[in-house]
């Protein structure tokens, strides 16, 4: 399993973690399993891999963060989606966005550009063109206004 589609898997748990009515840890307690993944790819080829421990732990991280920090990234959201309400965006995208915006602030082994360009590259799979170039934008206004990377020699 690739850090691309171990990304997938939490963007689908962050998303699903905003309807369960659990906490993050519940969730991921009930969806990571074996069984579970086995039984989710019959209907989705993301989950015929079982993560190993370094893609569950990233999966583990993301998810707990974004339940963790729900509150302060739909705040980034809702400033840097300009002419958008933020009931008007997509739930996929929203959690696409949760996800790439807790990696740029809280994980500094992720590089931004690679954060957000994964984001890009997942919302296309999902939304429409409207919807990436919104998506690509805020979270590029976002990551030039909020987290810098430092600057490498």
């Amino acid at each position: 399993m690739t850090r691309t589609t171990a990304r997938e898997i939490a963007v689908h748990l962050a998303y699903e973690l905003g309807f369960s009515g659990l906490s993050a840890q519940q969730l991921l307690d009930n969806q990571l399993t074996e069984e579970n993944f086995a039984a989710l790819a019959q209907d989705e080829p993301l989950y015929e891999e079982f993560p190993d421990e370094a893609q569950l732990a990233y999966i583990r991280r993301v998810v707990t963060g974004v339940g963790e920090h729900g509150y302060e990234l739909d705040s980034y959201i809702a400033q840097y989606a300009i002419g958008w309400k933020f009931e008007r965006i997509p739930r996929v995208a929203a959690a696409i966005m949760r996800v790439a915006m807790f990696e740029v602030l809280y994980m500094p082994d992720v590089p931004n550009r690679a954060a957000i360009n994964e984001a890009v590259n997942l919302v296309k799979r999902y939304e429409d063109e409207k919807v990436v170039a919104f998506l690509n934008g805020v979270l590029g206004t976002f990551a030039r206004s909020e987290a810098a990377e430092p600057q490498r020699p």
